[in-house]
């Protein structure tokens, strides 16, 4: 198939390139990375619907379903332009290279390494016209690859990535095998680039990685709270957030060492995945019930109004209605801020897949419906309990169908909308008191102006 012409176009347009991202916040950053190169090389970046001379596709792995969305994607891409360049990235063709880089509309095939050369590799394409895959054993990779973001063009927060890798390998999950072994930034590296953004104006950074808690494993004298204490003496950063945290972690002396950071926010993501003592032990997961209710009563003694969220799987194998009834009382013992329940999904290559007593479908799905009901039972409880206070607020967009309300975001993580001008809120933090809870938002007014 003859492809476009990549070099600049006579009539002066620049090249454009659009992107597609699927699964987590680090895919999100990483995004952001490669779309920075793009620009640096004389790119202009477009919406993915838009006609583009090249289609850059973020893969996910972590379900059967992201693997399939990933190649619905990847098909979406050279419908909208067959002549152009469609590279396929990260972890979906980390974990099957050969399956990836055998669809049609595949030209380029990246794993999770390399993505820094996406713009080298694109162009050697255009010369040699002739696909290419570049994945490498992932296993074996020792030093955190270094790959940072110099400006965000329309977020207010950051998302700052500051290690790779897991060492964990939970039954059910693959992405050990995507990104390998832990790997932790360069503090220094870590450092300027919160400067780099401090610098910009952004109020916000949010602390990101495949498995954060193990920041600084592989480094000498450094862990995960040398690193948050670090970014604190940053001036201009007013919030410190963390993506999420393994419960294991969050030990009391970090707890009372992070609630005596003002910058830090109230807002902890603590994976759970099953509230049952038996199903979490054939999940290969490093806790007990007992011992994750202590790290949440931990946060609540020492943090006051703190947003607790996490994630919960249903349909686990050999998860039977006991042993799901006890996940259901656990997480309604606890009532969580917000849930993020999904589905056990079926993944080759984990030792879970071979597991006996897969749970079916139907199955899964009344219990996944059953959780939801009382996530959102539980969100509207948190959200309540703060009409008539006042929050400080970090505002960032527009409110979709309220015409004339602007959005953001509290520490403990509450979306809140009131009415104002966009161009005077955006990227400021205000003290807004809250009125009453509409269509997910806490409505308030903002106090002072």
């Amino acid at each position: 198939m003859t492809r476009v012409d990549l070099s600049l176009k006579r009539n002066g347009h620049k090249k454009a390139v659009a992107f597609y991202t699927l699964g987590c916040k680090v895919n999100q950053y990483e995004t952001e990375v490669m779309a920075e190169l793009f620009k640096k090389a004389g790119y202009e970046v477009v919406d993915f619907d838009e006609k583009a001379d090249v289609y850059v596709i973020n893969t996910c792995t972590v379900t059967n379903r992201s693997d399939m969305k990933s190649r619905q994607e990847i098909r979406k891409a050279r419908k909208k332009n067959p002549d152009a360049l469609v590279v396929a990235v990260g972890c979906y063709v980390q974990v099957s290279p050969e399956e990836a880089f055998s669809l049609p509309e595949v030209d380029i095939a990246i794993g999770t390494k390399n993505k820094d050369k996406i713009v080298e590799l694109v162009e050697e394409f255009t010369q040699k016209n002739q696909k290419l895959s570049v994945v490498n054993n992932i296993m074996t990779q020792k030093e955190y690859e270094e790959f940072g973001v110099t400006a965000y063009t329309e977020r207010t927060r950051a998302y700052i990535k500051i290690q790779d890798g897991c060492n964990q390998y939970c039954t059910y999950c693959i992405i050990p095998y995507a990104r390998g072994p832990v790997r932790s930034r360069d503090p220094k590296k870590v450092l300027d680039e919160v400067k780099r953004f401090a610098d910009s104006g952004y109020k916000e950074i949010v602390l990101t990685g495949i498995h954060i808690a193990s920041y600084g494993k592989d480094l000498k004298n450094i862990g995960l709270l040398d690193i948050i204490k670090m970014i604190h003496e940053i001036d201009g950063i007013k919030r410190i957030r963390l993506s999420s945290i393994e419960p294991t972690f969050l030990t009391e002396e970090f707890v009372k060492e992070i609630a005596n950071l003002p910058k830090m926010c109230r807002h902890y993501h603590v994976s759970l995945q099953s509230g049952c003592d038996e199903t979490l032990k054939r999940m290969g997961r490093r806790y007990t019930t007992k011992e994750y209710k202590s790290v949440i009563d931990r946060l609540r003694e020492y943090i006051k109004d703190v947003a607790i969220t996490t994630d919960v799987m249903v349909g686990f194998p050999g998860e039977t209605e006991e042993e799901f009834l006890k996940t259901y009382k656990f997480v309604e013992e606890i009532c969580f801020s917000k849930m993020h329940v999904f589905k056990y999904s079926r993944r080759k290559g984990t030792r879970a897949y071979n597991f006996p007593n897969q749970v079916v479908n139907h199955i899964k799905e009344d219990r996944s419906k059953k959780l939801i009901e009382l996530s959102n039972r539980c969100e509207y409880k948190f959200m309540e309990s703060f009409i008539g206070k006042t929050l400080e607020v970090l505002f960032e967009q527009p409110v979709k169908n309220m015409e004339g309300y602007v959005e953001g975001l509290t520490d403990n993580y509450l979306s809140i909308a009131v009415k104002g001008d966009i161009k005077l809120l955006r990227n400021e933090i205000f003290p807004v008191k809250i009125k009453e809870i509409k269509d997910n938002f806490l409505i308030g007014e903002i106090e002072g102006i």
